[in-house]
């Protein structure tokens, strides 16, 4: 579009995506009543977050499954990447169900989704055609950048003692560093 190479506006729609869906997820707070609550604290919104949690997995799976498409070193590669960060995600799953007051049990079950897998096997059933594959990872790319400018980067710059926040940013550079070699 007027030269725009689709991935890039792909990238800027994902972007534009996580915002408004991050804006929704705070007006459903407001309309469930978080002041209404003794501690503010709403289950559904804690339930919503793990949800879209788990389609960020299955997303996950998706993109483990497109690499295979390309080949096996590549599928390794972001296998690897994928099941590295999707401890953390685990981690973020739990605690978001459990800091908005989901029983311990509801909790568990977002974190055992299986989500990666389904997502992975659903590629057997089809071929992603190379520009749609560099169209959805253009639309990721956008989202990870939103979230990188409005979730992380200010958590770094808290006035918590920093130096732990730099060495693991250096630690996950050269992580990431490792594992674009291994696909080489």
């Amino acid at each position: 579009m007027f030269g725009v190479p689709a991935a890039l506006l792909l990238f800027v729609a994902g972007f534009l995506a996580a915002h408004v869906l991050e804006h929704l997820l705070a007006q459903r707070q407001a309309a469930h009543g978080a002041d209404e609550h003794p501690d503010g604290r709403v289950p559904e919104i804690g339930l919503t977050a793990a949800s879209a949690m788990v389609g960020h997995s299955v997303m996950d799976g998706v993109a483990i499954g497109a690499a295979f498409q390309v080949g096996g070193g590549m599928g390794l590669t972001v296998a690897l990447a994928v099941i590295a960060h999707d401890f953390a995600d685990g981690f973020n799953t739990y605690t978001i169900t459990s800091l908005y007051g989901n029983a311990r049990r509801k909790a568990m079950m977002m974190l055992f989704a299986a989500a990666p897998v389904v997502g992975a096997a659903s590629t057997l059933l089809f071929s992603i055609p190379e520009q749609l594959l560099g169209g959805y990872l253009g639309f990721f790319g956008g989202v990870l950048l939103y979230l990188a400018a409005a979730e992380i980067l200010p958590e770094a710059h808290h006035e918590h003692p920093a130096r732990s926040t730099l060495t693991c940013t250096v630690a996950g550079a050269g992580f990431i560093r490792l594992v674009v070699g291994l696909a080489g």
